[in-house]
Order: structure tokens, then C-alpha cells, then sequence
């Protein structure tokens, strides 16, 4: 398992790699956010996906899944309304004394 601090980085990559690869994009944005006990980070394109076509899964966004889920987070990715795809995942982070 990757250590938590990897995984945050591993959906940065991983989602701009499928921005680049599939999403025909002009942009594409990546924002973090740190709460007390959660890390946010949300990647979103401007891509051509549309909520009226599910995406195929494929093992880029199953391992990312996989990563945030065996941390105790939350992975979300789809479609946004006015185009595009957003990945956001929710990481637990432990606070330090």
C-alpha cells in the first residue's frame, strides 16, 4: 500500500494522465485543500465528457479507488453538468501532537 502521503500525489498524476490521454481538454485545474483530519483534492477538465455518457472505468481510476479506499477515504469521478470530468477524493490524514 502506498504510504498516504503518496497517494495524494498519485491521483494528481494519474488524473492528469487521463486528462491528457482521453478528456481533449483546453484545461484542466488541481486544488487541495487541508482541513483538520481530511486532505480534498479535486482535478477537473473542461474536456469533452458529458453526464449523459458514463465513463468506462479503467485502471487508472480503479487504482485510485483502491488507494483511497484502503486509507478510509472517498473517491468520486464524473461528468461535471457543463462538461468536462472532476475527480475529487477525501483523504484522512492523522494530526500530529
Amino acid at each position: 500500500m502506498c504510504p498516504p502521503r503518496w497517494t495524494g500525489y498519485r491521483i494528481v498524476q494519474e488524473s492528469l494522465t487521463n486528462v491528457t490521454r482521453h478528456a481533449a481538454a483546453a484545461s484542466a485545474s488541481v486544488r487541495i485543500d487541508y482541513r483538520p483530519g481530511t486532505v480534498t483534492i479535486q482535478v477537473a477538465d473542461d474536456g469533452r465528457a458529458t453526464p449523459d455518457v458514463s465513463p468506462v472505468p479503467g485502471i487508472g481510476l480503479l487504482g485510485m479507488r483502491e488507494r483511497v479506499t484502503a486509507l478510509g477515504g472517498r473517491l468520486s469521478a464524473a461528468a461535471r453538468v457543463e462538461g468536462g470530468f472532476t475527480v475529487l477524493a477525501e483523504l484522512p490524514v492523522e494530526r500530529t501532537p
